[in-house]
């Protein structure tokens, strides 16, 4: 087993790691709309959250040796299920023709004022 992060983040708040290599997969914990080298939130809405939850994604996969399209399946958690059409309009764009196993998952509020949180599993490059 191995630990990822992104080059130059700030440490994690709690007791895990950002990502953990096993047997050929990067289980990659909760992604939350914040910068992770300043810690400063996101701002400009559930839009602007979520594509700097994929952006911050996709950094921690590409410097764990994967990639976007090498995900095989993502958990979003949102607070509010309303929002689901804006989830898919962002995520559907970012992820363009590649469509791993998703689910959105309907949750309590997020602290510290995020309006998502994902999760995801991929597939370690050869």
């Amino acid at each position: 087993m191995k630990f990822h992060k992104i080059e130059g983040a700030m440490q994690a708040a709690g007791h895990y790691t950002p990502a953990v290599s096993a047997n050929g997969f990067l289980f990659i914990s909760g992604q939350v709309p914040k910068d992770p080298r300043t810690g400063e939130l996101y701002e400009g809405g559930l839009e602007k959250q979520f594509l700097g939850v994929l952006n911050n994604l996709k950094e921690l996969l590409e410097s764990s040796g994967s990639s976007l399209d090498r995900v095989v399946k993502v958990n979003i958690y949102a607070p509010d299920s309303g929002d689901w059409g804006k989830i898919n309009e962002v995520y559907a764009q970012f992820f363009g023709e590649h469509k791993p196993a998703r689910a959105v998952i309907p949750c309590g509020e997020l602290r510290n004022g995020y309006l998502l949180e994902l999760e995801a599993i991929a597939l370690l490059n050869d």
